[in-house]
């Protein structure tokens, strides 16, 4: 009895406060739906691990010291990188590059999406955070979860908690951030554009070459992004080969399934209330919004300039697609363009910049780590 009293005086209103967060986290992935398999056991380890002497976490006790089951998981799968790119296979599984094959000048797009990338890197370093740390906040704008957590606990960021809240907050938020930031730099005119689809029927060889080609030339020019690149392009080999259908579907479902759900519960780690709650953290959660907002920006901005000079003309908002978050922002343009004129088909337009953007973020994230010392 005295000991469940001791408990009880030991609660802090921080950690009232982190409970309060895990339960928003649990509400947005039942009610709202957003990336339930990652914000539900993410949210319910933030209660988690801010209960008092929570046996979850490592911790000393009667100057004992007792390894927490979550603090295990982090050093096994997130400290050594294994759960992130084990995510990567699945979801390079999941990915249809033929509308990219088809058209490879939307590549292009999903280069020109990573600009806000490095803007919010320079605007973090500018407030006042660690280079490393200004890095691992940048890639929040990618919307690619997996490179986020990769490149944050490559650089020992002390902010990875944030970091990953926020990357896969914003991944579920595509559809509130995106349309208002679209329609704020276009036309209805620009929207209203058609675009042909081009006959191009696109080979089983130039599928099952195409990750193989991707990885060797991403290994020579990013070598620091082998390990994503490769692992993402090894996920997309097993769907193309022709040979390996229980093991994609493996992949694409069971796969990605369990590990994102390993994932979210192993954040926790990080999310304890002293090393949440941090002015810096509200700061983070806005430094990350801005990458994205800028990031969809230069998609859009980047087409409105091809067309400038081209004949056929592009519909601007496909280059919002040029982020990470597959497939929901190529769904996010799909249904704009619909909006605006109801014979308005984007769709494979837009899912070939939004594979593409999943390529040129890991990319990007490569760069990051061979950029910064």
């Amino acid at each position: 009895m005295g000991e469940l009293f001791g408990n009880i005086l030991n609660i802090q209103w921080q950690q009232i406060v982190m409970w309060i967060i895990g339960g928003v986290l649990i509400y947005l992935a039942i009610k709202k739906d957003m990336e339930p398999a990652l914000l539900l056991p993410m949210g319910f380890g933030a209660i988690l691990v801010n209960l008092p002497m929570s046996g979850a976490v490592t911790q000393i006790y009667e100057g004992v010291k007792e390894i927490g089951v979550i603090d295990i998981l982090f050093e096994s799968g997130i400290a050594n990188e294994l759960f992130p790119l084990l995510l990567f296979v699945g979801i390079g599984a999941m990915i249809d590059f033929t509308p990219l094959l088809s058209n490879p000048k939307l590549m292009l797009f999903g280069a020109a999406a990573q600009f806000g990338i490095f803007f919010t890197l320079s605007m973090a370093a500018l407030l006042g955070f660690d280079l490393r740390d200004a890095a691992s906040i940048a890639i929040i704008g990618a919307a690619d979860g997996p490179t986020s957590i990769f490149v944050a606990n490559y650089f020992n960021s002390k902010y990875i908690g944030p970091i990953i809240v926020a990357a896969y907050s914003y991944m579920a938020l595509v559809p509130i951030i995106q349309p208002p930031v679209i329609r704020l730099i276009t036309t209805k005119k620009e929207r209203l554009i058609r675009m042909d689809y081009d006959n191009v029927t696109v080979s089983k060889t130039t599928k099952i070459l195409f990750p193989i080609v991707v990885t060797v030339i991403t290994g020579i020019m990013s070598p620091r992004s082998v390990a994503l690149i490769g692992f993402l392009m090894f996920g997309n080999l097993i769907r193309e080969c022709g040979v390996l259908d229980s093991l994609s579907e493996t992949a694409q479902k069971t796969l990605a399934n369990l590990i994102t759900l390993l994932l979210g519960i192993t954040v926790a780690a990080k999310m304890t209330a002293d090393a949440f709650l941090d002015v810096r953290t509200l700061m983070i959660l806005g430094l990350g919004l801005i990458a994205f907002i800028f990031d969809t920006v230069g998609g859009v901005l980047f087409a409105k300039l091809l067309n400038l000079f081209t004949k056929r003309k592009i519909n601007p908002m496909i280059g919002a697609a040029g982020i990470s978050a597959f497939p929901m922002s190529a769904r996010v343009v799909h249904k704009m363009g619909l909006a605006e004129d109801n014979q308005n088909f984007l769709l494979m337009h837009a899912v070939g910049v939004n594979v593409s953007g999943q390529i040129a973020s890991v990319i990007a994230g490569g760069m990051i780590l061979a950029l910064i010392p």
